[in-house]
C-alpha cells in the first residue's frame, strides 16, 4: 500500500541562467533562460513532515511555439501553469498518495490553462515540476532512494490514466526496473554548432568521448542533407563505432517534405555514414499535423514523438500512426513517462519494437554531492564522462536522486506572470 500524504505548501523561486554559449533548436536561438525551483512541505501520515524540492528551466518557444507569442511571453505561460497547478494541488486537504494528487488534478489543470489560452504542453509543466518536489519529500519521508522507492511503486501510480493498462501491468513493470551502474550520453548538435575542425562534432574536447549523437533538422531537406553529408564525414574520423538520432523540432511541414528528407537519407551516397548508423528520427512534424498524418511506409524508418506528447492518450495514438517512440522528459511529466514505459514494454512483447528515450538538457550540477556526475576541470563545472558514460552510483541517495536542495534564501520569488492581455499592451 502507498503511503499517503497531505500538502503542506508549495512555493516557486526562480535565478537567471546565462548559457556558455547559443543554442539553436527549431527555429529560435536561445542565450539564456530562468531556471525555475519548487520547494513543496508535505505531512506523510505516520511519518511526519518533510521538504521537498525539484529544479527545471523555463524554456522558452518550446513547449509554446505559436509565431505571434515571443520568447518571454512563452515563459510567461509556464508561470500561470505552475501558479494554475499550485492552486489546484492545495485545494486537495486530505491524505492521498502521490499519485492520487496527480491524477485528480492533472485534468482540471489542462482544461483551465486551455481557458487562458495555455496548450497541453505547457498546461504539464506546472504539475511536472510539482510531481517531482512531491515525490523527493516522499522519498525523504520514507528514507529511501529513488530506486527503491519506485520499484515498491511508492508514489501509487495506478492506470486511471491509461485505461488500456492493468493496474498489475505498472507494478510489474516498476518492480523489475534495476538501477544502471552507468548510462550513454548522447551529445547534442545544435543547428548553429560548429561541425568541422576545432571545437567541432569530432572535437573530443566536444564530444567528451561520447559515442551517441542527437542533430537537430532545419526543415529544409536541401541544406539538413548537405549539413548531415559534413556531419557524417567528421564522426567518421572517430573511428568507432557511433550513433546517431535525428531531431527535427516541428520542422518538417507535413509528409511530403518528410518523403523528401528520408528519399535523401534512403538514396544518397555521401548520407550512407549518417543513414546507417540511425537509430530514430524525432518529432518530424509539427504537433497538430501529426495527429492528422499516419506516416504509411515512412513507419520503416523509426519515428518518435515529443512535442507531440501532450496528453496520457498520445502515445496509444502515435502507435496507431506508426510512432515506435516517445521521448521522456521530466519536465513533461514523470508519471506519464512511466505510464508510457510499461506501455513500450507490453507492446513490445510480442516481438514489435517500441521504446522510450531518455531526455535531459537542463540539469544543473551539484558538484560536491555528486563527484561521479560532475567535475571542475577550471573552466566551469562539466558532466564527468568516462568513455561516453555517466556514472549513476551517487544517485542512490535518500530522496529524488540527489542528496542536496538549493540555498532557497539565494533564490528570488518566481516572477508573477503577466496575462496575455498585458503583455500585448
Amino acid at each position: 500500500m502507498a503511503p499517503r500524504l497531505k500538502l503542506r505548501d508549495i512555493a516557486f523561486f526562480e535565478r537567471p541562467v546565462h548559457f556558455a554559449r547559443p543554442f539553436r533548436f527549431g527555429a529560435i536561438t536561445i542565450n539564456g533562460t530562468p531556471q525555475l525551483f519548487v520547494r513543496v512541505e508535505i505531512e506523510v501520515e505516520g511519518r511526519g513532515n518533510a521538504v521537498g524540492a525539484s529544479a527545471e528551466l523555463l524554456v522558452p518557444k518550446w513547449f509554446d511555439k505559436r509565431p505571434e507569442l515571443s520568447p518571454a511571453q512563452t515563459v510567461d505561460g509556464l508561470r500561470r501553469s505552475l501558479e494554475i497547478a499550485r492552486g489546484l494541488y492545495l485545494a486537495r486537504t486530505g491524505f492521498l498518495t502521490a499519485f492520487d494528487l496527480h491524477a485528480s488534478c492533472i485534468g482540471a489543470q489542462v482544461a483551465t490553462c486551455a481557458k487562458k489560452n495555455i496548450p497541453a504542453l505547457a498546461a504539464a509543466y506546472g504539475p511536472a515540476e510539482i510531481d517531482k518536489a512531491i515525490l523527493d519529500a516522499l522519498l525523504r519521508a520514507m528514507d529511501t532512494n529513488f530506486f527503491d522507492g519506485m520499484a515498491g511503486n511508492v508514489a501509487g501510480i495506478d492506470a486511471r490514466l491509461s485505461p488500456e493498462l492493468k493496474e498489475t501491468d505498472i507494478a510489474q513493470f516498476l518492480a523489475g526496473r534495476k538501477p544502471l551502474p552507468r548510462v550513454a550520453i548522447r551529445h547534442t548538435v545544435g543547428l548553429d554548432d560548429t561541425v568541422e575542425g576545432e571545437g567541432g562534432v569530432a572535437d573530443a574536447r566536444e564530444n567528451a568521448g561520447a559515442n551517441y549523437f542527437k542533430l537537430k533538422l532545419s526543415g529544409d531537406f536541401v541544406a539538413d542533407a548537405a549539413r548531415l553529408t559534413r556531419i557524417g564525414k567528421e564522426l567518421d574520423t572517430l573511428g568507432r563505432d557511433y550513433k546517431v538520432t535525428l531531431d527535427a523540432n516541428e520542422q518538417y511541414a507535413d509528409l511530403s517534405a518528410l518523403h523528401a528528407l528520408t528519399d535523401r537519407l534512403d538514396h544518397d551516397a555521401a548520407l550512407r555514414s549518417i543513414a546507417s548508423r540511425l537509430l530514430y528520427v524525432e518529432q518530424p512534424m509539427p504537433r497538430d499535423i501529426t495527429r492528422q498524418s499516419p506516416l504509411g511506409s515512412l513507419a520503416a524508418h523509426g519515428f518518435i514523438i515529443d512535442e507531440a506528447d501532450d496528453s496520457y492518450d498520445a502515445f496509444p495514438a502515435a502507435r496507431t500512426l506508426g510512432y515506435c517512440g516517445i521521448s521522456s522528459k521530466s519536465c513533461k511529466g514523470l508519471y506519464k513517462s512511466i505510464v508510457n514505459a510499461t506501455r513500450a514494454a507490453k507492446w513490445s512483447a510480442g516481438g514489435a519494437r517500441f521504446f522510450v528515450t531518455g531526455e535531459d538538457l537542463t540539469c544543473q550540477a551539484g558538484l560536491a554531492a555528486h563527484p561521479d556526475l560532475y567535475v571542475d576541470a577550471g573552466q566551469g563545472v562539466r558532466l564527468s564522462i568516462q568513455d561516453g558514460d555517466l556514472l549513476t552510483g551517487s544517485l542512490a541517495t535518500t530522496g529524488f536522486a540527489t542528496s542536496v536542495h538549493p540555498d532557497w534564501s539565494a533564490l528570488a520569488p518566481l516572477e508573477q506572470p503577466k496575462s496575455l492581455q498585458e503583455q500585448l499592451a
